[in-house]
């Protein structure tokens, strides 16, 4: 049974986390620290006084309860999800997937413009149906029992746009996790996949690079890879040991969270706020800390890692369905060769834009809703 849903907070919950950001025993850091060593103390000093004092949660919360939620249970597990119905008589059903350290907080800007078009000067032809879940584990969505990765989660997905919905066919796109999950639906689910619009390159070809183009594409991602593995490696490995801290510092997982924001979006000088404002930096944050999932969100590095990591298909298969790239400029997972996505992708749409990092939906908001529509006019 699908369900409606408000986003209520409790003011006891919102208390106790802000007499323990209030409480936080501030400590040392060399003073030409900058961010080289993680999240910035000074920074993070400015970001928990703001957040005591300036930062307005049920703001936010009436912000994202503009959008219709509901809950279902889907295949045992209890999956949380914005549906927002397009305008005009033939909007696509589109499903978007956020990741880690995101969640549907990332999407806000993007919701209803892909929806209503028209009400921002944009053609009716070419709305969608929005449907935003939040991952299982993260936010609001139910906490499965033991990890599950990417894969799993597409045919949760799957599930809830054929079964709980009752689409047929509708169109997936994601970045970070949700690239991977996009993926997965379209290798795994089509006919009803009908097309996947990814903002990251995720999947890896089981016999590696061809040629001295993506030969060297793959040793410098390696490379620019070995100051960023620490925390995959953790969460893929050992995340309950994670989550003791975590879970009983919301300072410790704000700067956990920051310190990925900072360093893969499209910053100018560690200015993070030329890219993100601390009402959403820390409405991304409250997400987590509000519904207690700092824990089982991290248990997607570890369920990948059961399901055979990066790896789509060890045969030599791709995914046919059609397939549209946009490539931010400053994403930390770097694009290879197009010679490369193409042996995994079917693709039919390749954008190289001119700013943005990994947080496209909300770096590059506008870029990357024209470019969802004018990959979506193939299929429509």
């Amino acid at each position: 049974m699908i369900e409606p849903f408000r986003i209520e907070v409790p003011q006891t919950t919102l208390d106790q986390l802000y007499d323990k950001i209030a409480n936080f025993p501030w400590h040392e850091m060399p003073d030409d620290g900058g961010w080289r060593y993680g999240t910035n103390l000074d920074y993070m000093q400015r970001l928990c006084d703001y957040w005591i004092n300036g930062f307005d949660w049920r703001t936010q919360e009436r912000d994202l309860n503009r959008f219709a939620h509901f809950t279902c249970d889907t295949e045992g597990l209890k999956l949380h999800f914005i549906h927002e119905k397009g305008s005009g008589p033939h909007p696509i059903p589109l499903i978007i997937s956020h990741g880690w350290p995101g969640s549907i907080a990332e999407f806000k800007n993007i919701i209803e413009p892909l929806a209503h078009p028209e009400r921002s000067g944009g053609d009716i032809a070419d709305a969608f149906d929005i449907i935003a879940p939040s991952l299982p584990g993260f936010g609001f969505s139910g906490k499965p029992p033991r990890p599950i990765g990417p894969r799993r989660m597409a045919s949760l997905f799957n599930t809830l746009m054929t079964q709980k919905l009752g689409y047929t066919a509708y169109m997936a796109q994601g970045g970070d996790w949700g690239g991977a999950i996009s993926s997965w639906l379209g290798f795994e689910h089509a006919p009803h996949c009908i097309g996947i619009h990814i903002n990251i390159l995720t999947m890896r070809h089981p016999h590696g690079p061809q040629g001295p183009e993506e030969t060297a594409w793959a040793e410098k991602f390696d490379q620019d890879q070995l100051e960023q593995d620490g925390y995959r490696t953790i969460q893929a490995t050992k995340p309950q040991t994670l989550s003791y801290a975590m879970m009983d510092s919301p300072v410790g997982v704000a700067a956990w969270i920051v310190e990925k924001f900072n360093a893969w979006s499209d910053t100018h000088g560690d200015d993070i706020e030329r890219v993100h404002s601390k009402d959403d930096l820390l409405t991304n944050i409250m997400i987590y800390l509000v519904t207690r999932t700092f824990n089982t969100a991290s248990w997607i590095y570890y369920g990948r890692r059961e399901e055979g990591g990066r790896l789509m298909s060890d045969e030599d298969r791709r995914v046919e369905v059609p397939t549209g790239a946009a490539l931010f400029p400053a994403e930390m997972l770097a694009w290879p060769p197009r010679s490369y996505v193409e042996r995994l992708y079917n693709i039919t749409h390749w954008r190289e834009m001119p700013r943005g990092g990994h947080f496209g939906a909300m770096e590059q908001p506008e870029l990357l809703i024209e470019d969802i529509r004018a990959f979506a006019r193939q299929l429509r």
